[in-house]
């Protein structure tokens, strides 16, 4: 099997294939950040690194079985209500990139992982797809709240109006929490926020950090006592890859903000495992 991953980020794709123990000949990936190409190629160094996703074209590669992508989330978010443009934006517009290598390659599956988008957006996009989406929260299979979009030809049905949508179950909820996955204090509340690329904060910077939390609520603390009381901090890297279902260690060559920047750009690995591991 030849596996094409489009905006790879990390290879958190890759991640869940070889956690399913499935078998592939190649895995090509298309990715232009440096810090996530450098984390892909010291844990799977066998990675085709394509660069530039504009550059990709069907010619250049064998038959593909499996495309999976990400395409970029910033001009879709709800997050971001002031520069949302949709598939306008500048940057959620290389979603037809995507789009444009799908029809090229026409592989039998595909995942297109998305942020919760609004209504336009999001039948734009099942329009082109094909399909509705499922909409699947990590907090099923981790101890964060993420919620996400995915549009996927594994295990389709029809509505009654002729039209497909995603009919995979939601995963068993694992009931993993907060607390169970820190390395030392106490947290507040039964789920971390979503992790994004820039939840963790230089611990030193604690004023800026209490501001971040009181203020917009977007941002998880964890104590130094159990009354939540003392010192706190940010999810430490240990941490944010366990709130990705990432193998721990995986982001190590890099500094912490590089870490929390490619961790918070990835999948939930586990939620990719739940999807692909439905295919015949």
């Amino acid at each position: 099997m030849n596996v094409l991953s489009l905006f790879d980020g990390m290879s958190c794709g890759q991640i869940a294939l070889n956690r399913l123990g499935i078998q592939y000949d190649n895995y090509f990936a298309s990715e232009i950040k440096k810090s996530a190409i450098k984390v892909t190629q010291h844990n799977y160094p066998k990675t085709i690194q394509l660069g530039d996703i504009r550059n990709v074209t069907a010619s250049d590669l064998p038959k593909i079985d499996l495309i999976l992508a990400g395409s970029p989330c910033q001009d879709f978010s709800i997050a971001n209500p002031k520069g949302r443009k949709g598939l306008k934006g500048q940057k959620s517009s290389l979603f037809y990139e995507f789009y444009r290598i799908l029809e090229q390659c026409n592989p039998k599956y595909y995942v297109l992982e998305n942020v919760l988008m609004d209504k336009e957006s999001y039948n734009n996009l099942s329009k082109i797809m094909g399909c509705y989406p499922i909409e699947i929260c990590s907090s099923k299979v981790s101890a964060q709240m993420r919620k996400r979009l995915y549009w996927t030809n594994i295990n389709n049905s029809k509505d009654m109006f002729g039209f497909n949508f995603v009919n995979i179950k939601q995963p068993e909820d694992k009931n993993i929490f907060f607390q169970d996955i820190v390395t030392d204090g106490f947290v507040d509340y039964i789920k971390c926020r979503c992790l994004n690329t820039q939840t963790y904060i230089d611990p030193k910077k604690s004023e800026y950090i209490w501001k971040r939390y009181s203020n917009t609520g977007m941002l998880s603390l964890i104590f130094e006592k159990k009354d939540l009381t003392g010192k706190f901090r940010t999810v430490n890297v240990i941490e944010m890859e366990r709130l990705q279902t990432v193998p721990e260690g995986y982001t190590s060559i890099l500094t912490a903000n590089q870490s929390c920047n490619v961790l918070g750009d990835g999948w939930t690995v586990d939620v990719i495992c739940h999807i692909l591991k439905q295919m015949d």
